[in-house]
């Protein structure tokens, strides 16, 4: 089984910023670049001219063999270097059939030809007559291209100096170092100003997020973070990329802060909201027990008790709409079963019309298709109850309040509109939050002045909790809630606001309920 091993970085590079490594590696690159093409330069011009080279050393020893073919029999004889044309430095010998040199001549610049010293001839000792160029350093008279050859018994080795070609390879050598030095230092300044300014903006996106790092995000509001300017955003460029990235994270960590001080706020109202709904009824019931205990004639043990009974179930009924809250945020599930919507409005439009406080109940029921869901009976009746506890609490008497049911294939709808005064439009936003009541002081004027505030909050964490959405529509003299339920057998919607109410179908039941005597 292999294993696979990360790489480390080189540890003189780990330390070292992106700059830097960025210059190295561009200059490491540079100078390979630079090396490989003079290297290439040289060895090819060296092949060009030792190609010349060889040609010419080729061409003399074919006419100092044509030269020797003429006195075969006179192994020392040299006489054709006497004839004019011969480059100066051209060497010629005369060697044996075992390649030693019998008789050996240099020809010099203005001069005649002169012999070769023993060491000289030394140094040419062992060429074979095949024709193959071979190299060799002369004593005295420098490096030599030198080839043999040997037709009709006669052999000649023939020579010419390298000098020019090495001169000429040692100079390109010098020139190429100082153009690869020169152009090596441009390029590296070049690269320095271009890396250090394609950097700035990564440097200045580092800036920022050390800017925001030093943010009191522990604390208060978190609003106003510094973010990465427009410019160093582009997402044409990778620094631009981590800006526009470290600009929506920014963007995220602010909105996700934001939230949760709301959630905070909103969890701190809420605990003083229902302390105080709580101790209301606690002050009412502690008072009438003391006042029982003195046996005072101030007030009527049977009154007294009344008040009890009425404070208790005032706050077993907040317990137990908070608690039900509580068990809905928590996710458990509700009991389910298949429930008639037409049935169920029905009926809470029966209970709400018994308390006979003199509104204007009508039920409409439009059975395109057969309005049945899957969810809990009693919690779903609770939804019903509680819009129409809702609009007979916030409405004057005389007021209309239809509810409806709606049907087809992709959903079902529950309706309840009223023609009252309407929701204040700065409390809509919020009318589905937990003790939202219209009148935002803590004193109750009244019987009909609201609930706890929670009955809006309950309806709304039943509905999602069934898969549903919850809309609210209200101006004045007409507000709607829709409920919108998934029905038997189709996929829960998305839990996210309705869009609006769908146009009303043909009614095909209505005004089942008169105005109440």
């Amino acid at each position: 089984m292999s294993t696979v091993t990360s790489r480390k970085p080189w540890p003189g590079l780990r330390a070292r910023s992106m700059r830097t490594r960025l210059l190295l590696f561009i200059g490491a690159t540079l100078v390979t670049v630079c090396a490989a093409m003079a290297l290439t330069t040289v060895f090819v011009q060296r092949a060009y001219l030792l190609g010349n080279l060889d040609n010419r050393v080729t061409n003399a020893a074919e006419r100092s063999l044509g030269g020797a073919q003429l006195h075969p029999e006179l192994t020392d004889d040299l006489g054709f270097l006497n004839e004019n044309g011969h480059p100066a430095g051209l060497l010629a010998a005369r060697p044996d059939d075992d390649g030693d040199i019998l008789s050996a001549e240099v020809v010099s610049q203005d001069a005649a030809p002169r012999n070769l010293t023993d060491a000289q001839r030394a140094a040419l000792t062992g060429i074979a007559a095949d024709g193959r160029k071979h190299t060799r350093t002369v004593p005295g008279l420098g490096t030599y291209r030198i080839t043999a050859l040997h037709s009709g018994g006669v052999r000649v080795l023939t020579g010419l100096p390298m000098d020019d070609v090495q001169d000429m390879i040692s100079g390109l050598v010098v020139v190429e170092s100082v153009v690869a030095a020169a152009g090596l230092t441009v390029a590296g300044c070049v690269c320095a100003v271009v890396v250090r300014r394609q950097l700035r903006p990564l440097g200045r996106v580092a800036a920022t997020a050390a800017e925001v790092s030093r943010a009191p995000l522990d604390r208060g509001a978190v609003t106003g973070l510094t973010r990465v300017p427009a410019q160093d955003t582009d997402p044409a460029s990778e620094a631009g990329q981590v800006g526009a990235a470290l600009n929506r994270m920014i963007d995220h960590v602010e909105s996700s802060l934001t939230a949760r001080q709301h959630t905070e706020e909103r969890m701190r109202r809420f605990l003083a909201d229902a302390s105080h709904e709580l101790r209301t009824p606690l002050a009412s019931i502690a008072g009438y027990a003391e006042l029982m205990n003195r046996g005072t004639d101030r007030i009527e043990p049977v009154l007294a008790w009344r008040r009890v009974s009425a404070e208790s179930a005032r706050m077993t009924g907040l317990v137990e709409d908070l608690l039900l809250l509580a068990r809905l945020d928590d996710g458990r599930p509700l009991h389910s079963a298949e429930v008639d919507l037409a049935a169920l409005v029905a009926e809470a439009v029966w209970d709400v019309r018994a308390a006979g406080d003199g509104h204007d109940w009508q039920l409409e029921l439009r059975p395109d298709a057969p309005a049945l869901v899957l969810g809990d009976d009693a919690r779903l009746h609770q939804v019903v109850a509680n819009l129409l506890a809702n609009a007979r609490a916030h409405t004057p008497v005389g007021t209309t309040v239809v509810a409806s049911v709606e049907a087809d294939p992709d959903r079902c709808l529950i309706r309840v509109r009223d023609d009252g005064p309407g929701i204040p439009p700065a409390l809509l936003p919020e009318v589905f939050d937990r003790f939202t009541r219209a009148d935002t002081s803590r004193v109750r004027r009244g019987p009909r002045d609201g609930g706890s505030g929670l009955g809006l909050a309950v309806v709304a964490a039943i509905v999602s909790a069934h898969g549903g959405r919850i809309d609210v529509r209200s101006e004045p003299g007409r507000t709607e809630f829709t409920v919108e339920l998934p029905p038997v057998g189709a996929e829960p919607p998305l839990l996210d606001a309705v869009s609006g109410p769908s146009a009303p179908a043909p009614v095909v039941s209505t005004r089942m309920f008169a105005r109440n005597p």
